[in-house]
Parts: C-alpha cells; structure tokens; sequence
C-alpha cells in the first residue's frame, strides 16, 4: 500500500465538449512549459517524458478537470491557480470560479473488492492487440480486456512507484461496451463501462492509452 497525494482542479463554469480534452493539455503545456516536464511530458531537448503521467488534462461530464499526483499535485496547486483565462479554439474563456479538491489516497492491493467506472472512454487497446482482439470470439475478448485493464493498474502503480509483493495478484473483472472515438484523426476502438477488482485506487486518474488527453477516467463506485 501507499498513500499517494492527488489533486483536482475543476473549472464549473464552462463547458466543453470531451474531445477538448487534448486542447487543454495543449493549451497549459505551452502556457507553462518553461515550469516543468510534467505538464507536457517533453523535457526541454524536445524528447519525449515516458512513464505515467502525473498531470493528466479531462473532459467530464463537460467540465475541464486536470488532475495532478503526489508532484504534480503542487504543480496544478502553484500554477494553475494563478491563470485567470482558458483559450479553446479560438474562444477565450474567463476563469471566474476554479475548485479544487486535494486527497490523500491509500493505493495497492486489498483484500476487499471495489467497483470503479469510466467517467471518460478508455482506450485499452493499440495497433498490435487491436488485430488480436478483432480476432477473438466474445468470451475471448472479455478475457483479453480483464488482462490488458489488470496491466493499465500495474503501470499506474509503478508510476507511482508502488511495486507488489510476489504474493499479491491482482483480481478482476470489467464489463464493458465498446464504442467508437476519434483519436488523432483516426478511428479508435475504446470502451465505456466499469470494473471490480481487489485494489484502491484514486478518484479521476486515467488508466490506458493517453491518459494525459483526458482517457480512461476513473471513479469509485463502491
């Protein structure tokens, strides 16, 4: 178990349509960029930031959420607070009312389980898998989506540096729809639904494929 600092930061006042999402990580990377890597995942030779991300910019339920963990918690705390204006396509959105809620999670694996649903799509799969799983029968796919969704919580728990125990095993099980997004001007197979499994873990985090430009928000259930 660890305990892991998170902290989001809502903007009630305006609403944008969920594929924003990557306009908002466009828009605070470049407005911050001299601040830190964090925000846009690049370092400043222009090379790429690999490993989870720690600042992660969503679209729920039409509001603009960043979400930021253990240090990029402070960073949305230190910065993002002070702008006072959001630029989306052209439209310059003035930032009367900003919330913020900062938690302190415990995360790993338990005993008990809980439910978690995806408050945006989540993106489970890539080129090589997608074949794959276009492949496989209905029974087959659900196994594939329980494994790959068991992976996406392993590579946020390194990410966060929280490594399991050789007896601990992660149990789980989703239900999910498939659906249909538009992802760098290509079509994407993701998936909305939820999932049970014997882990904590933090209200909002994304799990999957680009978490940063607003996929694969969580939220417990239960």
């Amino acid at each position: 178990m660890k305990t892991v600092r998170v902290a989001n930061l809502f903007f009630p006042e305006i609403r944008l349509p969920t594929r924003s999402a990557h306009q908002l990580r466009g828009y605070f990377g470049r407005l911050f960029q001299e601040h830190s890597p964090l925000l846009h995942n690049h370092f400043e030779d222009g090379s790429v930031r690999y490993g989870y991300p720690l600042v992660q910019y969503k679209i729920i339920d039409q509001t603009p959420v960043l979400t930021g963990l253990e240090e990029g918690s402070q960073l949305l705390v230190d910065l993002f607070l002070k702008i006072d204006e959001l630029r989306i396509s052209d439209q310059v959105f003035q930032l009367n009312q900003k919330n913020v809620e900062i938690n302190e999670y415990q995360v790993g694996v338990v005993s008990a389980l809980h439910s978690y649903s995806f408050r945006t799509l989540w993106m489970g799969l890539n080129q090589d898998n997608y074949k794959e799983y276009g492949l496989k029968n209905e029974a087959d796919r659900k196994a594939a989506l329980d494994r790959i969704l068991t992976g996406n919580i392993l590579s946020f728990f390194k990410g966060i540096g929280l490594f399991l125990a050789p007896e601990e095993r992660i149990l789980l099980t989703a239900a999910t729809v498939e659906k249909t997004t538009k992802f760098k001007n290509k079509r994407m197979i993701a998936f909305s639904g939820q999932f049970t499994a014997n882990v904590l873990l933090p209200d909002f985090i994304g799990l999957g494929k680009s978490v940063s430009r607003g996929f694969g928000a969580i939220q417990k259930i239960s």
